[in-house]
């Protein structure tokens, strides 16, 4: 497939996903873990301004700082297709084969930075889709032209920390390209479920915490030791939350692993607080999961040492 066309497809297809994002989705969770939906636009959007300057041979100095920070403003739709809109035009109007384009990285061939482009493009493009609700199938086509591209460079990105570890793949050439790119191709609800509830946690909010649980949810503690303590419904569990909470002094979860399949979910943890005489402490910890319609139905809970 010609380079310019492939490019122009791709930016096409992300666009009509931006199109299609509901009002009331921008805050919700992506497969990108350090990004909301309008943050992940809002990446794609930078990525799409920085394009023009580039193509036109213009260096990282000479752009500055003009694309930091929010791009979207009140209209994210509206900013993001413009943005794109641009891009798609710097493209077809770029140099002929050979011109080079200086990178953060160092000086590139415009070729292999357009392929970059292409990729990104379609594979976030499929990461706002299942955000949203959208229609995460992507172009057959265009699979196997960035597939046959990115073969080569997959150690690479990873070792450079572009993309996670490679994910299970579910035995079709979508599925082995998300893999690459460190994507379960299966990601849904649950996945976006479970990323809120490990934030809840993160943030102490225990309104949004129970919000994720279903109203029969069980929750098994650590101790006492052998089995620890078994907390059924939604009462009885809160108040284990109001608890810890509120009389922790500066508690804080972080999360350190999270894995979805199916209906079971995985969460590894740090739990860090302070003593009444300032002395820090910590344990960590996994939570076994149970979901059932995007809601935690069951949390097992089991503490190092």
């Amino acid at each position: 497939m010609d380079l310019k066309t492939l490019y122009a497809r791709t930016v096409e297809g992300w666009a009509e996903r931006v199109n299609a994002v509901p009002a009331d989705r921008w805050d919700d969770p992506t497969p990108c873990r350090d990004w909301t939906v309008r943050e992940l636009v809002n990446h794609v959007c930078a990525e799409d301004l920085w394009t023009a300057p580039l193509v036109s041979g213009r260096t990282i100095e000479e752009v500055g700082h003009r694309f930091d920070g929010d791009l979207l403003g009140g209209d994210p739709i509206r900013s993001a297709l413009a943005a794109a809109s641009d891009a798609t035009r710097a493209v077809a109007d770029s140099p002929p084969e050979g011109a080079t384009v200086h990178l953060s990285y160092g000086d590139e061939q415009l070729e292999e930075y357009v392929l970059q482009l292409a990729a990104d493009h379609l594979i976030h493009g499929w990461d706002l889709a299942v955000a949203t609700g959208g229609d995460p199938r992507l172009d057959p086509a265009l699979v196997a032209e960035v597939s046959a591209w990115f073969a080569e460079r997959e150690e690479l990105y990873r070792a450079a920390g572009v993309v996670g570890p490679r994910a299970a793949s579910h035995g079709d050439a979508q599925g082995d390209l998300l893999a690459s790119a460190g994507r379960d191709s299966e990601w849904g609800p649950n996945h976006a479920a479970m990323a809120r509830f490990s934030a809840a946690f993160g943030s102490g909010d225990v309104d949004e915490i129970m919000a994720l649980m279903t109203d029969d949810c069980v929750f098994e503690a650590t101790g006492p030791a052998p089995d620890g303590r078994r907390h059924e419904g939604a009462e009885a569990v809160r108040a284990v939350w109001d608890e810890l909470f509120g009389q922790t002094r500066e508690a804080v979860f972080t999360e350190e692993e999270l894995f979805v399949c199916g209906d079971r979910g995985v969460l590894r943890w740090r739990f860090d607080w302070t003593d009444e005489q300032g002395t820090p402490g910590h344990v960590r910890g996994v939570d076994v999961l149970r979901l059932r319609d995007g809601r935690v139905a069951e949390k097992l809970s089991y503490v190092k040492g």
